[in-house]
């Protein structure tokens, strides 16, 4: 009988949470309906200036212009390919450096303060001379996207790795672990979900890189359409690309986000295993 009335409450549960998430959904694409909607009107009826604002009819009579032509799919693999890369180099470099930084703690001491000042820095103000160094190519705008979020990686991931129990540490030296078996027996099995959040906000920093490279250099790519569409005032082109870079990295960041719940859900049940 109790289990039976436990069964049932648990399906009211997961029947409450399913509804829960259908009201989220449906009040997120309500909210950007009603923003295109007023958008729309607001144009139409005068409101917005055109000219300077444009509008969702014509930004999208453009896109499936671009569509048709087969042009929208060049720019838009261009700059996830240049985000993949940097983001990926990025997190990789970042969490080494950080595990370097861990293992060796005085050499944390003498990186402390110039970890500080490289964070302190207009990194997209230094964007010009890291592309002069590099070179105007895909490489360039790459190490943009990798200066922008390999500091805020490595300090973060350092200061994760540090946050874990000292009890535990030493426990496992006391057992007589070795400092390769703390590291991948507590450390990082202790920090994944927070490595997974660091990779999560390099992939929004990698964007911001990568466009701000191609609107210097690039002639290809989502923000060489945006720069582009500024200098020969095309507004419905600078919006266009403004919308389908939202979209491409909204997409890219709910990939990682599946990854994400998919590893709460392991080390949760994982954490609490079914008895028999």
């Amino acid at each position: 009988m109790i289990d039976n009335n436990f069964a049932a409450e648990h399906k009211q549960y997961l029947a409450k949470v399913k509804t829960k998430r259908i009201k989220i959904l449906f009040w997120q694409l309500f909210i950007v309906f009603l923003f295109f909607a007023l958008w729309e009107i607001s144009a139409r009826i005068g409101i917005l200036d055109t000219f300077l604002f444009s509008c969702p009819s014509d930004i999208f009579a453009l896109f499936i212009n671009y569509l048709n032509e087969g042009e929208i799919f060049y720019h838009i693999a261009t700059s996830v390919w240049e985000t993949i890369l940097g983001f990926t180099i990025a997190s990789i470099l970042g969490i080494a450096v950080a595990i370097l930084l861990w293992w060796f703690p005085d050499f944390a001491k003498v990186m402390d303060p110039i970890l500080v000042i490289l964070n302190a820095l207009p990194k997209t103000a230094l964007a010009p001379i890291l592309i002069v160094w590099i070179g105007a190519g895909t490489g360039g705008i790459v190490a943009v996207a990798v200066f922008i979020s390999v500091i805020v990686t490595i300090i973060s991931a350092y200061s994760y790795f540090n946050g874990v129990e000292e009890e535990k540490v030493r426990l496992l030296q006391s057992f007589g672990a070795s400092k390769f078996q703390i590291l991948t027996k507590l450390i990082l099995p202790a920090n994944i979900l927070n490595l997974m959040s660091i990779v999560k906000i390099n992939l929004g920093l990698s964007w911001v890189g990568v466009i701000v490279g191609e609107f210097l250099v690039s002639r290809r790519g989502i923000g060489y359409l945006i720069v582009y569409g500024s200098q020969v005032f095309r507004l419905d082109l600078v919006m266009m690309g403004v919308i389908v870079l939202a979209v491409c990295a909204w997409l890219m960041y709910e990939v990682f986000n599946v990854l994400d719940k998919m590893l709460r859900h392991t080390k949760k049940t994982g954490n609490n295993p079914k008895k028999n």
